[in-house]
């Protein structure tokens, strides 16, 4: 029946519908670079001690998986984790919170009596995260520990949530936050009497975790010095990623605008580490930390732009990836103070660290003060270079060579010098003499201004920026067994640098433009023109030839963001053809000039073709990654739309029509977008706009969504459509769902016949309704709510069941039925007040029960985060405390209670009917104007309320 209320034409709507979300999605899920991070392990067998133990893994040898990822052959084995005793006052007030101590091998051993002498490290896990994932970076930190002979090393302590939901629950951040507090000052205490005591911890938070260390500083006896730096893992500090509650919005809110009134008084340096496309759990522009003009302590970075990392990493990975998490511990070093054996109070030095090894890495050991002036003396080689363009292979070099470039000369033909070298040491090799004519003692040390990638270390200078610069040289040490190649070139930034239009967003990807690079440079600059907004997405095809190579050439190919740090790096073996997908975590600002840049590394033997086309599906997965938290908006405005339609045709007509006509018939987008555009535009002006602010309206998501740079071009068309499509299916598995449990009914117990007399208010109402909210008053408001739903279909799949047994028995026997209907005409005529059920009424009344159905589902699977968060903490807390969907419950246990018993035989007269047909239009308006982004947890509670407001009203007469 539901099928059949639909054409072909709508069908194949809904079909293509489908066929593009799943191209959006399966961009958003696995439309990105395999998992390049290698797994981080342990390093010792543990010795066993009495303190709690935890089974671990012990990763030994790489092997080849079926999925073709390189992991780690792993054997169990044992890695000690030392729970903290707590004051007992602690313990109490939070039961289910732990902390521990992590360790293994001889350190776990020295310390299960707690002498802990090193730096504290705090870890705080989290979404469903849980407090064994700090191993990773701990066991690392103790063999970078092991190899200095513990001269300085950390201790690194865990926070145990009971891996609570709180992005799903927001209920429950406030206290860990309280607790986290209680367990920095715990962990404080644990060092009293040592020579080097700590004053501060820092800590490390993954995923919620780092947003709980933030609100930190909003707690009113909290003291900003107990933190010396904090370093967030796929944290969304921007807005929540699903904000299903107020609590979690409101929570974003305090600290949000804590820390922006703030920010002249925050110093503690902020490192924010997103991972890239494969986090499609946390997309990375959730991650950047705000920028303000006197707020420079926060560092916000993709892992595939961090050096010695440059890989994207999943929601999960983000802790265990090993090239991510040797970088942290090389930092956390670098950061310690010889003087106090602690981590540095000095913000200058700790954010130089942190740009050192999170931001561009100069291939050098980090130097707080280091030496511009270099000596160039020893017995050495000095070889005078006066071509533009020289490369040197090294091997089993006896003798230093310096090689000396003139730039008198070059000056007055070049603009700019590059230089590379394949030896990726730590040493100085690239310097500036002054006023030198062949040879130099000293000379200015150019290699911090040079930056690692993953194959050559490179080095890019512009002349007329260095004019008491008279030579360039470049050091060759003496090496024995090794072979790496030094290449040097001068030239013009014009013949480096090639603009490259992007194509049009609506191409589709039918066009496409292109570049050749037939110059035989080393490195070339393109200018990717007119890209800047996240609602663009390419593909990038680099097609290599070489002519008359043998050996393996390796080509870099790097897209450089310059108003954000999500660069990202493909490394390609020449000759091959290689794509890049080409989109953005953050749009570029509107007073940024900057351009996005494709940075090729590239062998001169090598000729390039470069190719950009639009990618559709691409697109689309940033219509998904972006907006997809809306779509919910959206499928209850176009169900609104129906629903309001059904109404009108049963006041116009008598009868309730299908919902999947109305849904064709009424869920049309100019509806309610240009309501929206209007609002918008009024809010322009400011008589309208103190209006608004009088009525104590929110903000309209459209203008949120412009001032964050998010604004899509037909975005709202595209998320309606997707809303109306998934509707029309929710809908369909709705229907078949009370079909089959209709069948199931009936083949368990037969239904007489028809309801006789139809109350809209039974006997046994009253009391079912107040048990409801008891059950919720006392326990939890999801909980009543998805009673009070079951109650409802139960009732819905008992007519349903009754009307196909009466349809049944009366193909049986016709004349049996035909009494029936006239039985049942007779009792409409003589008693209004005492009204049975007809056929036609059946099944106008299970119509429109159909869509409130649909309607009710998405309350229910919206309300569902607090219910399974308070059902997997039931044996801490019988009652959820706050409980978000508590007012909530209150207003739907009644309503949904008198829907089940409401039929449309007995509205059909109300003189209610025609004005209460109208108010889905400014609901559905109103869901998509202020339901759609950071308040959709609120806002839909508001309509919601309001919508089931209208129920009650619309079914009484």
């Amino acid at each position: 029946m539901f099928l059949h209320s639909v054409n072909l034409w709508n069908l194949a709507f809904y079909a293509l519908m489908v066929f593009m979300a799943t191209l959006g999605l399966w961009d958003v899920f696995f439309g990105f670079e395999e998992n390049k991070c290698s797994m981080s392990y342990m390093f010792e067998y543990p010795e066993y001690q009495e303190s709690r133990l935890e089974m671990g893994r012990t990763c030994t040898k790489a092997e080849s998986r079926e999925d073709g990822q390189q992991r780690q052959d792993c054997e169990d084995n044992i890695f000690s984790v030392k729970k903290i005793e707590l004051p007992k006052k602690l313990a109490k007030r939070y039961p289910a919170y732990e902390l521990y101590l992590y360790g293994e091998g001889s350190y776990a051993e020295e310390h299960k009596s707690l002498p802990l002498t090193g730096i504290p490290v705090l870890f705080l896990p989290g979404n469903a995260g849980s407090y064994k994932q700090v191993r990773s970076i701990g066991s690392i930190a103790l063999r970078k520990a092991e190899d200095i002979d513990f001269k300085y090393h950390f201790d690194f302590f865990s926070v145990n949530f009971n891996e609570e939901l709180v992005a799903l629950y927001g209920g429950s951040l406030q206290k860990q936050t309280k607790f986290v507090h209680e367990c920095i000052k715990t962990i404080l205490k644990l060092y009293k009497g040592q020579e080097f005591a700590p004053k501060s911890v820092a800590i490390i938070g993954h995923s919620m975790g780092g947003l709980v260390a933030r609100a930190l500083l909003t707690l009113k006896n909290f003291k900003q010095d107990l933190i010396n730096l904090l370093i967030t893992q796929a944290t969304p500090h921007v807005a929540p990623v699903m904000p299903l509650d107020r609590f979690i919005t409101d929570f974003y809110m305090t600290v949000n605008s804590y820390w922006i009134l703030n920010a002249r008084h925050i110093n503690l340096t902020t490192l924010s580490v997103a991972g890239g496309f494969r986090d499609y759990q946390v997309r990375s522009g959730l991650t950047f930390l705000p920028k303000l003009s006197h707020h420079t302590s926060a560092l916000s970075v993709v892992s595939s732009a961090v050096p010695k990392t440059w890989v994207s990493t999943d929601h999960l990975s983000i802790v265990w990836c090993k090239q991510l998490q040797l970088t942290t511990i090389r930092a956390f070093f670098d950061l310690i103070d010889a003087d106090t054996k602690q981590i540095t109070q000095n913000p200058k030095k700790k954010l130089s660290v942190l740009n050192h090894h999170f931001i561009r890495h100069p291939a050098k050991h980090f130097e707080e003060n280091p030496a511009i002036i270099s000596d160039l003396t020893g017995t050495s080689m000095w070889v005078p270079v006066k071509v533009s363009k020289w490369t040197y292979v090294a091997y089993n070099e006896s003798d230093k060579i310096y090689f000396t470039f003139p730039l008198a000369n070059h000056r007055k033909i070049y603009t700019h010098v590059y230089c590379q070298s394949t030896m990726l040491d730590t040493n100085s090799w690239i310097f500036g003499c002054i006023n030198s004519t062949s040879m130099c003692r000293q000379g200015v040390d150019l290699s911090w201004k040079a930056e690692l990638l993953p194959t050559i270390k490179s080095l890019t200078l512009r002349l007329q920026d260095y004019p008491s610069l008279s030579h360039l040289v470049v050091y060759v040490p003496s090496i024995h067994g090794s072979k790496f190649v030094v290449d040097c070139e001068f030239f013009k930034k014009e013949t480096r640098s090639i603009q490259l239009p992007v194509t049009h967003l609506f191409s589709f990807g039918l066009s496409s433009r292109k570049v050749i690079l037939n110059t035989s440079g080393l490195f070339y600059n393109i200018e990717l023109l007119n890209f800047g907004q996240i609602y663009q997405a390419f593909k990038i095809n680099v097609v290599s030839k070489c002519s008359g190579v043998k050996e393996e050439i390796t080509s870099i190919y790097k897209l450089h963001i310059p108003w954000s740090y999500e660069d990202s790096l493909t490394i390609a073996q020449v000759p091959s053809s290689t794509e890049i997908s080409l989109k953005l975590h953050i749009a570029q600002p509107e007073n940024d000039s900057h351009v996005a840049l494709l940075k090729m590394y590239t062998s001169s033997d090598c000729q390039y073709e470069v190719t950009v086309k639009t990618s559709f599906s691409q697109i689309l997965g940033q219509v998904v990654r972006f907006h997809g938290g809306a779509l919910p908006a959206y499928v209850i405005s176009s169900i609104l739309l129906a629903y309001g339609g059904q109404l009108y045709s049963l006041f116009s007509t008598g009868h309730c029509l299908e919902y999947a006509t109305m849904l064709d018939k009424e869920a049309k987008p100019y509806k309610v977008d240009p309501f929206v555009i209007m609002i918008k535009f009024l809010l322009g002006y400011k008589w309208f706009k103190e209006i608004w602010d009088v009525l104590l309206l929110p903000e309209l998501d459209a203008i949120f969504l412009t001032s964050q740079s998010m604004c899509f071009p037909l975005v709202s068309l595209i998320l309606f459509l997707f809303g109306t499509c998934t509707a029309y299916w929710g809908g369909l598995l709705s229907s078949t769902s009370v079909r089959l449990l209709s069948s199931l009914w009936l083949a368990l117990k037969r239904p007489s016949e028809l309801p006789k007399d139809i109350k809209m208010i039974s006997p046994d109402l009253p009391f079912l309704t107040i048990v409801l909210i008891i059950v919720s008053w006392t326990t939890c408001g999801a909980f009543a709510i998805l009673l009070t739903y079951l109650y409802y279909v139960f009732k819905i799949v008992h007519l349903q069941a009754s009307l196909t047994s009466f349809k049944n028995s009366q193909t049986v026997n016709p004349k049996h039925s035909r009494r029936s209907e006239k039985k049942s005409n007779h009792h409409k005529d003589s008693a209004v007040h005492h009204l049975r059920l007809s056929v036609s009424d059946a099944e106008d009344s299970l119509r429109m029960h159909s869509t409130v159905i649909n309607l009710l589902t998405w309350i229910v699977l919206l309300s569902m985060p607090s219910l399974i968060y308070w059902l997997k903490n039931l044996r801490y807390y019988f009652k959820l405390n706050p409980d978000p969907c508590k007012p909530l419950a209150f207003i739907l246990i009644p309503t949904m209670a008198i829907l089940g018993n409401t039929y449309t035989v007995s509205i059909k007269s109300s003189k209610l009917l025609k004005t209460t047909s109208q108010f889905p239009l400014p609901l559905a308006v109103g869901v998509i104007a202020f339901g759609c982004q950071e308040r959709t947890g609120s806002s839909f509670g508001v309509f919601f309320k309001c919508k089931d407001l209208h129920f009650y009203s619309a079914y009484l007469k």
